[in-house]
């Protein structure tokens, strides 16, 4: 029953950004994959997660924060290290009355008082609420943690992931939109078997590298390389996208550094739409053309001084 604060290493006025980043660190120092001969790191990787996951739930979290569960989710007692037969003035859960059993006197009718604190009355209507017997339900498994390596125009396209699970069963994951690298999923009933039936499966999501494109929030970027007579002239290119190539138009005498903006070609947004593709020129110039050499040599144009306002 631990602290989740105390667990992820964070106060409790945490904001989610620190929980976040907390949880990404932890568990990336004590990952199975890096720990399979540290059986404690495993053991730690799952209670990090558990508080993760209960922190990362604003209504869970709201109700720890304010006692009504324990570190595990689990309903906290509600007299806070349970009773003690004979209440005395000022102590235990009922602040402070006194119920006199002795002396031949009839018992009190308290089936209200437990109605309240454990949600119904005891069999019968009265005398004491069944809550003090009542047993927590039975534990489920444990989770299991998975992490899955996408590929960047997977991420960017939400592209279905075939993930093989403990059991060598199969499912096809979808991806949600909004997806980064580090983004959690879990999938319920897909962990071990317990008495209370099967934990979740916590899927860990790591976006792969790619050649040429990187991410930029929401947007993709990419450097295009051009010729000396696309930059020259001008026209359409053949560009590739995250889901297919497709034509940009290069403005006349385009320069390297140059930003072109392509509408909806990058990574899907939580909140719906797409980014966008921004895609920087970048001129090739051929190291050995005799002809190219041969002009520039005649080129009125080599004359100009493109560093002028730079004062050199």
């Amino acid at each position: 029953m631990a602290d989740p604060y105390q667990t992820l290493g964070v106060a409790r006025g945490a904001s989610e950004a620190d929980i976040k980043k907390a949880y990404r660190k932890l568990a990336k120092e004590l990952h199975p994959d890096r720990n399979k001969d540290n059986p404690k790191a495993s053991e730690r990787f799952s209670n990090v997660t558990n508080a993760y996951d209960l922190l990362n739930d604003k209504d869970k979290r709201a109700r720890f924060d304010r006692g009504e569960i324990d570190g595990d989710g689990n309903p906290a007692s509600p007299f806070g290290g349970g009773f003690q037969g004979g209440a005395r003035p000022g102590a235990g859960g009922f602040r402070g009355q006194q119920f006199d059993f002795g002396n031949g006197a009839e018992s009190p009718d308290v089936s209200d008082i437990f109605e309240g604190l454990f949600g119904g009355r005891a069999a019968g209507g009265g005398g004491f609420a069944s809550g003090f017997g009542r047993r927590q339900p039975p534990a489920k498994g444990a989770n299991v943690a998975y992490k899955l390596r996408v590929p960047f125009i997977d991420a960017a396209a939400l592209s279905p992931q075939r993930i093989t699970l403990s059991d060598g069963k199969t499912i096809d994951l979808k991806l949600p939109a909004g997806v980064e690298d580090g983004t959690q999923m879990r999938l319920g009933g897909k962990g071990d078997q317990g008495p209370g039936g099967a934990g979740d499966a916590i899927v860990t999501i790591e976006i792969q590298p790619h050649r040429y494109f990187t991410r930029d929030g929401d947007d993709v970027r990419i450097d295009l390389p051009i010729n000396l007579a696309e930059a020259v002239t001008g026209g359409p290119v053949k560009v590739p996208t995250v889901e297919k190539p497709v034509m940009l138009n290069v403005p006349k005498g385009a320069t390297s550094g140059k930003t072109l903006r392509l509408k909806g070609r990058g990574f899907h947004k939580k909140g719906g739409g797409r980014g966008d593709q921004l895609v920087t020129l970048m001129i090739d110039i051929p190291a050995d053309d005799s002809a190219l050499t041969d002009f520039v040599a005649t080129w009125g144009g080599k004359e100009g001084n493109p560093r002028a306002a730079m004062g050199v």
